[in-house]
């Protein structure tokens, strides 16, 4: 609605979320204030991570990785496994490039969601996949899937969207007077892929799990060890961790209730000891189907985070969910994967500035899984 009270449709509003309680929110960001953190700083009484918690991939030519890795293989030949990448968000931090669509190595034909067809072409038509685009993406990917006939290797559905809010609780407005929408988060995972159809049809198939990663993270391929430690787990859900490096911060697990959940560091009450934690989350997780398609479900209310953001200078509001708080209602298991060189499965490049810092890093692992 313009500000004359004239209806102007934003293309935001077609990917409004069914499920998003605007109202609520409101009411209880407004109640919350000077203090609206508190919305989502976790309040249950919760203890640090105790030591062994994380495993860990047995080294390369050990038997029983060459034992993980057959086990695996032989699952994902069978269409158990399938791969689901965030592009989605508000894609602005490389411009007015979509990052799916963004160079990796600038003058190369080397995008990233290059890298990611590549690393499904190595397990040749065995692997389904998916992007989770955003209002913001959806178009600009779709239409470069229908020009380069990959709709045969991506399969898309959309995250949700939702109005932005001014500090005092009114409706944000963009510059040319419509209200300004937003991408309400990874945490519509479960919902969106479940309303899109395609929980029913890839279990239909016989996908039992997903991995689901950032398109920005080439080094998340999929490992067939791994998924086959993610089996013999017994988990629903098994989350990736790298060591901590200097400046890093990031969500780690925590002992809530007697069990390990995944906790984001912006959530932890004040004093919580989370430095002496030496690993943190990825955002790499492998999910099973059945797990997505309970919470998509299920009563459990989700937490729905506070973030005040700078759009077009101004002060503004918006809601989002994280899927890392599927470990909350799902047995979890965690696992540390290699940060350095050919093997990391960790190379986040957020903005340009990223893709500079880890030119060496992506140019390995480029070279190794997805040339």
């Amino acid at each position: 609605m313009r500000r004359d009270g004239v209806t102007a449709s934003k293309e935001w509003e077609a990917f409004a979320g069914p499920s998003t309680p605007t109202e609520r929110l409101r009411a209880a960001y407004l109640a919350a204030r000077p203090d609206a953190a508190r919305l989502h700083r976790i309040t249950a009484p919760i203890e640090p991570p105790p030591e062994g918690c994380v495993a860990a991939l047995p080294s390369t030519g050990a038997p029983e990785r060459a034992a993980l890795e057959a086990e695996g293989s032989a699952r994902i030949a069978a269409g158990e496994l399938g791969v689901v990448i965030l592009a989605g968000g508000m894609a602005t931090r490389f411009g007015s490039v979509i990052k799916a669509l963004a160079e990796v190595f600038v003058g190369e034909e080397s995008r990233f969601i290059d890298g990611k067809r590549a690393d499904l072409a190595r397990w040749g038509g065995t692997v389904r996949a998916a992007l989770m685009t955003s209002f913001s993406t959806h178009r600009g990917i779709s239409e470069v899937i229908a020009a380069e006939g990959l709709s045969g290797v991506f399969e898309l559905f959309p995250q949700y969207a939702a109005a932005r809010m001014t500090p005092e609780g009114a409706p944000f407005y963009d510059d040319d007077g419509t209200v300004s929408g937003y991408a309400t988060g990874h945490g519509d995972l479960a919902e969106a892929m479940v309303a899109s159809g395609l929980v029913a049809s890839w279990r239909a198939a016989g996908v039992r799990t997903i991995l689901m990663s950032n398109v920005d993270n080439l080094g998340a391929t999929i490992e067939p060890a791994l998924y086959a430690q993610h089996r013999r787990s017994g988990c629903a859900i098994s989350v990736e961790l790298v060591a901590k490096r200097p400046g890093d911060r990031g969500g780690l697990p925590v002992q809530l209730d007697g069990r390990l959940v995944l906790a984001e560091a912006f959530r932890l009450p004040q004093g919580f000891p989370s430095e002496h934690f030496p690993l943190f989350n990825t955002n790499t997780l492998w999910i099973d189907l059945e797990a997505l398609e309970a919470s998509a479900t299920a009563t459990t209310p989700w937490t729905w985070c506070v973030a005040e953001k700078k759009v077009d200078g101004r002060d503004a509001v918006q809601f989002e969910r994280l899927v890392g708080e599927l470990t909350w209602w799902h047995d979890t298991a965690y696992v540390q994967v290699p940060r350095d060189g050919a093997a990391s499965r960790f190379i986040p490049v957020k903005d340009v500035e990223d893709r500079e810092r880890y030119a060496a890093e992506l140019r390995a692992v480029w070279s190794r899984f997805l040339r």
